[in-house]
């Protein structure tokens, strides 16, 4: 009995300790099993995919931007190719090296190189990183010679800007650039990529969705070098739509070159409908250097120089109006019924106030001065004295009547608003009353009041028609690659001021006078076969005091201004200019927009026929006929202002 219990025993102990070590065996292949799973049923997709990552390539092809034409068609801004260098992150095992080596080759900046690649960090490894751009041709040679020595590394064409008439109108047209990281994490940027083409300033950026397209691209399959075997998917890239802009290309030019190396600002607009003919913020800049690294020197030059040709003046730049101003306070006066036409006042020269002397800028004077005789010959004393009867909130009033001191809304970036000042601005800015005296420099469109080129040219159009303002735009329609109009533009009323018809009438008379009657400050804007009416404006920077006619710093000088209409009879046209620290309004703003009026007349006109030879020579006398005579422009000595 007992050899049969030890028996048992003996056999019992070996098939215990089995049974953990079975246990274990189980568990672990449970786990291999749930592990298979996992990969081959939950993790399939994935796997797939990465499998697939590692022998697909995706090229993008970009899109081209549609393209900006002016009102008659004329391509203003179109496309030309530009190099991309990329990488494919998947095919370029050493990137550090590869690095080295393309700026050996192609004379590039390692840095620059270094930072695009960086910037890469958390994208697909198959999808290209573009490491450069706008290479040259040479570049792109020296990459093809050496393509075995450069696997992962893709030549691509994107197109880039081309400026028709260079750097004509490169404020309003604007550039484009590189997206960069901060506009990626944009909403309105999260379709496009780095390396991308994008508006940056003018109409490029206000108008990008329209103009940009959509990007197409080819998916490939490769080999361990990096061959093409197969096409396996593409897509064509869609042109973005283009824009027939308000402007005439020609008179833009026109206003461009009469401006010179002088700085400044104009604005041409229609009087019946806001379309903006001509945009001119002078100096102008080459748009073309913005879609790459600027040259140093030429950036340096940008900046140092005092004319600021990068600032948008027709847009941004605030001004004092000067006597441009005074054709509002008249208006004042003659609703507020503080004048008529036939109201004078003694002009010696100079306006006494509360112990201060207030300067006319014609130290002589001009003597009895009514509202005609006022406008013609801009007499501060006549509006400081209208000025003190109304008060500065009544001319302020008026101004708001026009909506001055508030964006126009044309649709560009960094519009300023200018500044109507009030009693109750004042106050509030300050802390402090309004003094009365304060109102005599704001009558003449000095002290606080500032105005832009563009609110300039509204105010004059809204004179010219007689209470209307319209909203000044640029675009007149959006048509597709093929041509078709998407949509058009129609103008809007931002609102009316609601001044009757003979306050302007007598206004706009005095107007006519400042161009068309002897002694007039606006002489140098006169045409010899269309009305033109205007007023001259020279607003003060600094004050000089009494030795200010001395030579001074450029940037002391005063500003010249000059606004106007024509036809006088049925107006058309209404021009702004502004001349920076250039003189007398008559004397150097007034010329300018004579010159632009002239062009916008001629521009009217048909085309002559082409004339046959003459069977017979003519003689000197047949030759002199009216048709023949020559068109030309006053030009004659103007008052200072």
């Amino acid at each position: 009995m007992i050899k049969v219990q030890r028996y048992v025993r003996e056999v019992a102990q070996p098939r215990q300790r089995t049974i953990p070590l079975a246990i274990v065996v189980t568990v672990l292949f449970f786990l291999l099993l749930l592990r298979l799973w996992y990969l081959q049923i939950i993790r399939v997709d994935d796997y797939r995919a990465m499998s697939e990552n590692n022998r697909l390539r995706f090229l993008p092809v970009a899109a081209s931007r549609g393209a900006l034409m002016d009102r008659n068609g004329t391509v203003m801004v179109n496309n030309r190719p530009s190099f991309s260098l990329s990488i494919i992150p998947q095919e370029v095992k050493d990137v550090e090296g590869m690095l080295d080596k393309l700026a050996s080759l192609l004379k590039l900046d390692k840095a620059e190189l270094q930072e695009r690649w960086e910037k890469s960090k958390g994208r697909a490894r198959y999808y290209p990183v573009v490491i450069a751009i706008n290479i040259s041709r040479d570049q792109v040679e020296i990459v093809e010679e050496n393509k075995l020595r450069l696997p992962g590394i893709e030549v691509s064409v994107k197109p880039v800007r081309e400026y028709a008439f260079q750097n004509s109108a490169a404020h309003l047209l604007g550039y484009i650039g590189e997206v960069s990281d901060k506009e990626l994490d944009l909403p309105a940027y999260g379709d496009y990529n780095p390396g991308d083409y994008i508006g940056k300033n003018g109409i490029e950026k206000a108008w990008e969705h329209e103009l940009h397209g959509s990007d197409g691209g080819r998916q490939l399959e490769v080999d361990s070098r990096g061959r093409v075997l197969r096409v396996l998917s593409e897509s064509s890239p869609t042109v973005g739509n283009s824009l027939v802009l308000t402007v005439d290309s020609r008179l833009q030019r026109t206003a461009e070159q009469a401006f010179g190396a002088q700085a400044g600002a104009a604005v041409v607009m229609n009087v019946t409908n806001g379309e903006v003919l001509a945009f001119v913020s002078s100096p102008t800049f080459d748009p073309s250097l913005f879609a790459g690294r600027i040259p140093a020197d030429i950036w340096k030059g940008y900046l140092e120089d005092k004319r600021h040709p990068l600032e948008n003046k027709a847009l941004s730049g605030q001004y004092p109006p000067g006597s441009t101003f005074k054709m509002l306070t008249a208006l004042a006066g003659l609703e507020a019924g503080v004048v008529n036409e036939n109201t004078s006042v003694y002009c010696d020269g100079a306006y006494e106030m509360g112990g201060s002397k207030f300067r006319c800028w014609s130290k002589s004077g001009h003597g009895s001065v009514n509202l005609r005789k006022s406008l013609k010959e801009s007499c501060d004393v006549y509006y400081y004295q209208l000025g003190e009867k109304l008060g500065v909130d009544r001319i302020a009033a008026m101004a708001e009547r026009f909506l001055l001191g508030r964006e126009m809304g044309i649709g560009l970036q960094n519009e300023k608003k200018g500044l109507i000042p009030t009693s109750a601005w004042k106050l509030k800015r300050f802390g402090k009353k309004w003094f009365p005296g304060e109102t005599l420099p704001v009558a003449i469109g000095q002290g606080y009041v500032l105005m832009t080129p563009i609110q300039l040219a509204s105010m004059v159009a809204t004179v010219a028609n007689e209470g209307t303002i319209y909203r000044p735009h640029l675009v007149k329609k959006v048509v597709d690659p093929d041509g078709k109009t998407i949509k058009e533009f129609s103008p809007e009323v931002l609102g009316s001021t609601g001044i009757s018809p003979a306050s302007f009438k007598k206004v706009k008379q005095g107007l006519f006078a400042v161009v068309n009657d002897p002694g007039g400050t606006g002489a140098n804007a006169r045409l010899w076969d269309v009305k033109v009416a205007g007023k001259t404006g020279t607003s003060q920077v600094v004050k000089l005091g009494e030795d200010r006619k001395k030579a001074v710093a450029y940037q002391y000088k005063d500003h010249g201004l000059f606004v106007a209409f024509a036809p006088f009879d049925k107006p058309e046209i209404a021009v702004a200019v502004v001349v920076e620290h250039g003189g007398g309004g008559g004397a150097v703003a007034a010329p300018i927009a004579g010159k632009i009026l002239r062009s916008y007349f001629d521009l009217q006109k048909p085309p002559a026929p082409k004339q046959q030879p003459a069977e017979e020579p003519q003689d000197d006398a047949q030759a002199e006929t009216p048709a023949g005579k020559q068109d030309h422009q006053v030009q004659q000595g103007a008052a200072s202002d």
